[in-house]
């Protein structure tokens, strides 16, 4: 009878309901089975690095809002990055003998780094373009200076030494650094944690999305358009801006929380200028304003740096010798690429579009002069 009731239903289904029924369904297998695809391919090394690339979506997303949004330059947002690991890291390791759940510790973590964005944030709100630039590169130096030597005269962060030790994520008492077996199918810790930060990237996403298309993402447009304007029209910026950097930081400080889990050892040297940079890069390739292009940047900043230490075998296969090091490569490409993007698709890989169209006008402006 049940079976009967749900053929029934099935067929009362228009087609391109069932076609988007079946789509969905085959898209959530493919997402799950992924990491195990990955790993029969290129091995677990792989799974690794998605996990990674995962947390730079999440990263990618939060300062999206600050720049892609707001349009508010900031070079130092990998300050909430490390804000993030370490509040986590601090209350869930031997440093003070703390352990407590990352359910209770991720909302926490978002706290502290919204505070520090609005810390950030207020004295920098007559600032823009270049000036506020410096200043977010201050403060993201500064951050990471503090937790190089907040270990005396008394020890808060360990120095540079690091903590060390870190709890893993654990879902229903169950740690995510463990290896476990379900059906004949094993799952490793990457596997684990693969879930997680997808579900997490996800809902990053999702906010992304109905940010952007909210009141707020409109006001926000509206002050990187103009300022002036915005503020003309009963827009308040000042509000508008804090909510920015507390936005944009609170994406970056459970992104770094949940990389003190899964790495279970962080250094302020995890925390540099370079980071800063490379997750702007991500945003700017990728295209600034727009979700998917910021993912899109994001997963390929991650994996191409990693594939290109291909290189050095390669080499050595085909020339018996390894004239370039892998590393100063990869640099070197990765300069050339951003030369090549800024050059020929300066709204980025795959662009917003209002960016697009802002471009397309200011060429048709020049071109008319």
């Amino acid at each position: 009878m049940n079976g009967g009731r749900v053929q029934a239903r099935w067929r009362a289904l228009g087609s391109d309901r069932r076609l988007a029924w079946c789509a969905g369904v085959v898209a959530v297998l493919l997402v799950v089975a992924f990491p195990f695809a990955v790993e029969a391919l290129l091995g677990r090394t792989w799974v690794r690095i998605i996990d990674i690339a995962l947390l730079f979506v999440m990263l990618a997303l939060g300062l999206n809002i600050v720049v892609g949004y707001a349009g508010l330059l900031d070079l130092g947002y990998i300050a909430f990055f490390a804000v993030g690991a370490y509040c986590y890291a601090l209350l869930a390791s031997p440093q003070f003998g703390i352990h407590w759940p990352f359910l209770a510790l991720l909302p926490l973590v978002a706290l502290v780094a919204a505070f520090f964005g609005v810390l950030l944030g207020a004295p920098t709100l007559r600032l823009r373009g270049d000036y506020l630039a410096i200043v977010t590169l201050g403060f993201g130096e500064i951050i990471r200076i503090f937790l190089n030597n907040l270990n005396r005269p008394v020890n808060i962060t360990n120095g540079p030494l690091g903590i060390t030790l870190i709890d893993p994520l654990a879902v229903g008492g169950f740690p995510l650094n463990r290896t476990w077996s379900v059906a004949g199918v094993t799952f490793a810790p990457v596997h684990s944690y693969y879930y997680v930060f997808l579900a997490c990237a996800a809902v990053s996403i999702l906010i992304s999305l109905r940010l952007e298309d909210s009141r707020i993402g409109r006001a926000w447009i509206a002050i990187r358009e103009d300022e002036l304007a915005a503020a003309s029209m009963g827009i308040n910026t000042r509000n508008l801006k804090l909510l920015a950097f507390a936005m944009g930081a609170t994406f970056g400080g459970i992104a770094g929380g949940l990389f003190a889990s899964f790495q279970g050892f962080i250094s302020p040297e995890s925390f540099t200028l370079l980071d800063s940079i490379m997750v702007l890069c991500m945003v700017v390739l990728g295209g600034m304003g727009n979700v998917g292009g910021v993912v899109l940047g994001a997963a390929l900043l991650t994996a191409l740096p990693e594939a290109l230490r291909y290189a050095a075998p390669l080499q050595k296969a085909l020339l018996g010798e390894v004239y370039l090091d892998p590393s100063d490569l990869r640099m070197l490409l990765f300069g050339l690429a951003l030369v090549l993007m800024m050059l020929h698709r300066p709204a980025g890989l795959w662009p917003s579009s209002t960016r697009r169209r802002e471009l397309a006008g200011e060429g048709g402006a020049h071109a008319g002069r």
